[in-house]
């Protein structure tokens, strides 16, 4: 396993940019971008089945609604408000703790809920795949203290944690109730506990209906 990333990768940037106040256009896209992963389509109809059937799209839907109404002030505070409540009863009820506020790429596509915490710290790029039980979350002291930024096209196995200031390489994939403690090259294969690179592989075959096919 890569022991240090001394490159600064263009999806970390591109990750940076999304602090900005988010614009309209971009809330859509995001939410378009979701739905695609889920169903490969993005008609109404397909957002409105998705949305009362799919407990991992809902969530995601209105966590991004959070987001957009937090970022565009006075004008949305009472929808805020509304919507926040509305985002802190679905993490209850579906076992889904990703902070409105966390900097998640398009494409997030939530397999199964359950158990999914997830710092507001965080950076996620496009396309990320996460399963029920996964953690990505902070650490203070160790080898790599901070916060985990796992870049584009990254699939998230059941049970699997993420800990520290650790960046997870594109493509990659990491292995059901894996424990990730240090950074994983791109299309790197991670299984045990610690993890541990098996192949290079990636995660191509786990991660479909992505982003770029709507671009």
């Amino acid at each position: 396993m890569a022991q240090s990333d001394d490159r600064v990768p263009t999806q970390f940037l591109e990750i940076k940019k999304r602090k900005a106040k988010m614009k309209f256009g971009e809330y859509k896209f995001q939410v378009k971008a979701d739905l695609f992963r889920y169903l490969g389509v993005t008609s109404l109809s397909g957002f409105l089945r998705c949305f009362v059937l799919n407990p991992g799209f809902k969530y995601t839907v209105i966590m991004r609604t959070v987001r957009y109404l937090k970022d565009n002030g006075n004008s949305f505070k009472v929808a805020y408000f509304l919507f926040r409540m509305i985002l802190r009863h679905l993490e209850f009820k579906y076992g889904i703790s990703i902070p409105y506020n966390a900097d998640i790429g398009p494409g997030l596509y939530i397999g199964h809920f359950g158990g999914i915490v997830v710092s507001y710290e965080a950076r996620i790029g496009r396309n990320c795949n996460i399963n029920h039980c996964v953690t990505v979350g902070a650490t203070y002291g160790g080898k790599f203290p901070g916060v985990p930024t796992i870049l584009d096209n990254v699939f998230l196995g059941p049970g699997s944690k993420i800990i520290g200031g650790i960046t997870v390489g594109s493509d990659a994939a990491i292995g059901a109730n894996c424990v990730v403690t240090e950074p994983v090259p791109d299309r790197g294969v991670v299984v045990g506990i610690p993890g541990k690179v098996i192949s290079y592989k990636g995660s191509g075959s786990y991660v479909v209906n992505t982003v770029v096919q709507l671009e």
